[in-house]
């Protein structure tokens, strides 16, 4: 008897778990050991990112026209959180050229001022966490939280081990990822080993035996310019 009044026990406690509401879990929700493990790179310093900045983000100022094509077009503002050691228009450049590669979702128009559909923010890790709750970034991961694709800079400078040190794709892979909630897009597992990974499988946290991938699209070919 004894024994069965444990397990309803423990059956009504795991039934009783938060489930979580709202804008769909980041590259995050894991317990804080499971946040990824730092990079070995070569070439330039990495930037040091501080823990928390100034806590506000500035508008990074210009627009630019999306890719040539048909179809929608999506109007966006890149964001800065000041006080990080990175060039704001290089940042907004970056993201640009990744939006509207033929092989991301679509065409993407940047703006400098509202209305806009999205926004990407370059955070600091303290930003990420309070931008991001109630996920659970823990200062490593990003997320998407219903209005903000909020990069995590920490991540933006080392990237993880396991891209292989190529920065660029990691980078990529971020904005694609977390761009890709704004548009409805869910988590993705590895359809099978040795694969390319979608790109909403959490390639911040693992690979799952997938090949890395910044794409939503790999297939089509090189960018448009």
């Amino acid at each position: 008897m004894r024994a069965l009044l444990v397990v309803v026990l423990f059956a009504v406690a795991a039934c009783a778990a938060p489930v979580p509401t709202g804008p769909p879990p980041p590259e995050s929700s894991p317990p804080a050991s499971s946040a990824p493990p730092r990079a070995e790179r070569h070439g330039p310093p990495v930037p040091l990112v501080p823990q928390r900045a100034s806590g506000k983000y500035q508008v990074v100022r210009g627009e630019e026209a999306p890719r040539r094509g048909g179809g929608r077009v999506i109007r966006y503002l890149v964001e800065v959180e000041r006080g990080l050691p990175f060039d704001a228009r290089e940042f907004a450049a970056e993201v640009h050229r990744t939006l509207n590669d033929v092989r991301g979702w679509g065409r993407f128009r940047r703006v400098g001022r509202p209305p806009a559909t999205l926004r990407v923010a370059l955070s600091s890790p303290r930003l990420t966490d309070r931008e991001c709750r109630p996920l659970r970034t823990h200062g490593d991961l990003s997320c998407w939280n219903g209005t903000r694709a909020v990069i995590n800079a920490l991540r933006w400078a080392e990237g993880v081990p396991h891209f292989g040190g190529d920065l660029t794709a990691y980078r990529q892979y971020l904005i694609n990822h977390e761009v890709g909630h704004s548009l409805g897009h869910r988590h993705a597992r590895c359809p099978k080993k040795g694969r390319l990974a979608p790109v909403m499988l959490q390639q911040s946290r693992w690979l799952k035996g997938c090949r890395p991938n910044p794409w939503p699209h790999p297939g089509r070919g090189p960018r448009e310019r």
